[in-house]
């Protein structure tokens, strides 16, 4: 069982960055897909917001984009995301994923089981 411990929430104001990290237990970090997803709300379901593979390729959601990074350092076993120019729509919690492939996380996306407790970002107009 693979365990994520998400921390570097805070609040901030818009414009400000946040860089956010997650300790991944189990699973070296250099051989898994990683992860993050954001919940906006407790009534919306985990929304994919960036991912890194094992051959370094990455992803974004568009509305993230050009601010936001999703990184690594495998000595740490940590996974990043670090968030620039933040805006009021990208407060919400953020969680971190990792397994040995991206459809292994989607299908548990509803299992809270498997998530971390994330961390909260607050971003204020």
């Amino acid at each position: 069982q693979v365990h994520m411990v998400e921390s570097g929430g805070d609040s901030v104001e818009a414009g400000g960055s946040l860089r956010l990290s997650c300790i991944v237990s189990e699973y070296k970090t250099s051989k898994y897909f990683v992860a993050w997803f954001r919940r906006s709300s407790p009534e919306e379901m985990r929304a994919k917001i960036a991912t890194l593979d094992t051959d370094d390729k990455t992803t974004y959601a568009g509305y993230v984009k050009g601010r936001f990074t999703i990184s690594r350092d495998n000595a740490k076993n940590t996974v990043y995301l670090q968030m620039n120019d933040l805006k009021p729509e990208d407060t919400g919690v953020y969680y971190c994923a990792a397994d040995r492939a991206e459809w292994l996380i989607l299908q548990r996306l509803y299992d809270n089981n498997y998530w971390g407790r994330g961390t909260q970002v607050n971003v204020t107009s």
